[in-house]
């Protein structure tokens, strides 16, 4: 009976464990949800219609989740180079709630992001792009469609996600 049990809970395992890498390529060749979220100054934006000329990576991140903050720190030291040379754009999500909120400007502020940054305190953009977890990354071109996502971090994956925002520019 043990061994039935074992086995079973080896097979549920693997099973979760190929959902989840197949999880890290939902949404690729869709069309951004339309959501209106705010900024940190308080403009709505429509999630959908953004208005950048070239590629969009949209990172969902927290202020409590400290691969998602070792990410966006990670692109930023990056940004104006990747800027410069592809035109790429970055929106970091924050799912922050109202409880947390607050520490958003005060970090953000304190790193120098130079990211548009957005509001989802109720996770309405979150649940429209299928995120489960953060740090979770997308990369958008310039009709709107994903057509990369990533999800975690790991040092490197910086390196990787430039790589697509390289593809995405030279077609």
């Amino acid at each position: 009976m043990k061994k039935i049990a074992l086995l079973l809970v080896g097979v549920v395992f693997a099973f979760s464990a190929v959902s989840q890498e197949e999880g890290s390529h939902l949404g690729e060749g869709k069309k951004l949800p339309s959501v209106e979220l705010k900024t940190m100054d308080g403009k709505t934006v429509n999630m959908a219609e953004l208005g950048f000329k070239g590629p969009v990576v949209i990172s969902f991140w927290a202020t409590w989740c400290s691969p998602c903050k070792r990410e966006l720190n990670t692109i930023n030291d990056l940004y104006t180079d990747w800027q410069a040379e592809t035109g790429v754009n970055l929106v970091a999500v924050t799912i922050d709630d109202t409880k947390t909120m607050s520490q958003v400007p005060v970090y953000v502020d304190g790193k120098g992001w130079e990211y548009l940054v957005v509001y989802d305190p109720n996770g309405d953009f979150k649940r429209a792009m299928g995120v489960n977890n953060v740090p979770h990354t997308f990369l958008i071109n310039s009709d709107g469609v994903i057509v990369y996502s990533h999800n975690n971090y790991a040092p490197g994956d910086e390196d990787k996600l430039y790589e697509e925002i390289l593809k995405l520019v030279k077609k």
